[in-house]
């Protein structure tokens, strides 16, 4: 497998053709509210560059995370999950075997925790996610003991969410798509369409908001990434259908709508996005948070979005284009943002060293 490093310089001309304003577009009967966000204006945008290639000649990438300093990757369709090394060697850690591929499913998103790596993936029996002792150290680190955390969660060819992360309460957070079973994503008794928060060891914590339930939110189509601020809001993107789709603030026990609404309706009961876009110019997939900034990977709209903080209607477009489909964005050890391409999966168009890993540096 042959790695390689490229350097691109984005000078202001160039910088000012990818980047552009994208503005939440409302019908006009949608009141005033949804119309005040319709005409926010545009946030500055901090100019990405330089763009590196950290490593390349990835399979289906879906998800980064990292072990101390070192990046673990999941790869949707060969159920690999790689170590990246210095200079952007790829290697296995392992291959989870009870992983089945079947269309947007198979393994997906990653978490770290403790020596334990946590996948979420589509087996026989429906979505699951397991946690692996991690063994060994950086370029030697394998796969060891694991046990299941959470198993038969809903499983399609479609919606399957996939998303897990660690909140600054210690607790791991799951997106769960309502793999195509619309009504499922409004009955709490379901855990299909949902956003979920649970122990390390998949138990319900004492102060979830529904009793017993693991359910945190519900209401979600395909909630895709989930990240936090430094005041520990919680911050979702999902899929929309035909419409919209959407940046969400995540409340305890918010109801999102689906499927009786899409993107900002201004309905009691529902719970609207803060930001809404046509599905064929976004996608939006995984996101970090840093520097008072989301940063949102979007897969049609082949694009990184930024999002500022204290302007949550506003965003700005970055490499428009330039590297295809974007799957997942993080923030590594550095402080830098790495950004995850998508266009081996069967839906992009791959170019040379497809997929790759992009890391951007981002001013403070």
């Amino acid at each position: 497998m042959t790695t390689r490093t490229l350097l691109l310089r984005l000078a202001a001309p160039a910088l000012a053709l990818i980047t552009s304003a994208t503005l939440t577009a409302c019908a006009p009967d949608q009141g005033a509210a949804r119309a005040a966000l319709s005409s926010a204006r545009a946030a500055s945008a901090t100019p990405l560059a330089p763009v590196t290639t950290i490593a390349d000649g990835l399979d289906a990438p879906w998800s980064i995370a990292f072990h101390g300093r070192t990046a673990l990757v999941s790869e949707r369709d060969t159920a690999r999950v790689v170590e990246i090394g210095e200079r952007g060697a790829v290697r296995q850690v392992g291959v989870i075997e009870a992983v089945t591929p079947m269309g947007e499913g198979g393994l997906l998103g990653i978490a770290v925790r403790n020596g334990f790596l946590y996948a979420y993936y589509t087996a026989n029996d429906g979505n699951r996610i397991e946690r692996f002792e991690l063994t060994g150290t950086p370029g030697r680190l394998g796969l060891g003991r694991s046990s299941t955390v959470l198993d038969r969660l809903p499983s399609a060819s479609y919606h399957n969410g996939g998303r897990i992360a660690f909140g600054p309460d210690g607790m791991l957070y799951v997106t769960v798509g309502d793999a195509g079973d619309r009504p499922a994503a409004q009955d709490k008794n379901t855990l299909a369409g949902k956003i979920l928060r649970m122990t390390p060891e998949g138990k319900v914590p004492p102060d979830n908001p529904f009793a017993g339930s693991l359910v945190y939110s519900f209401g979600h189509r395909n909630p895709q990434g989930i990240a936090w601020d430094s005041g520990g809001a919680l911050y979702a993107s999902e899929f929309g259908q035909d419409t919209w789709d959407e940046l969400n603030v995540i409340r305890p026990g918010g109801n999102y709508g689906w499927p009786e609404v899409e993107g900002i309706a201004g309905r009691d009961g529902f719970t609207d996005p803060v930001q809404q876009w046509p599905p064929a110019e976004a996608s939006p997939s995984g996101m970090a948070v840093t520097n008072g900034t989301i940063y949102l990977a979007n897969l049609r709209g082949r694009l990184l979005r930024q999002i500022p903080l204290d302007r949550l209607s506003t965003s700005t477009q970055h490499l428009v284009g330039r590297y295809g489909r974007l799957r997942d964005a993080v923030v590594a050890p550095d402080g830098s943002l790495w950004v995850l391409t998508n266009n081996t999966d069967g839906r992009g168009t791959p170019g040379p060293g497809d997929d790759r890993i992009l890391r951007v540096a981002i001013g403070s």
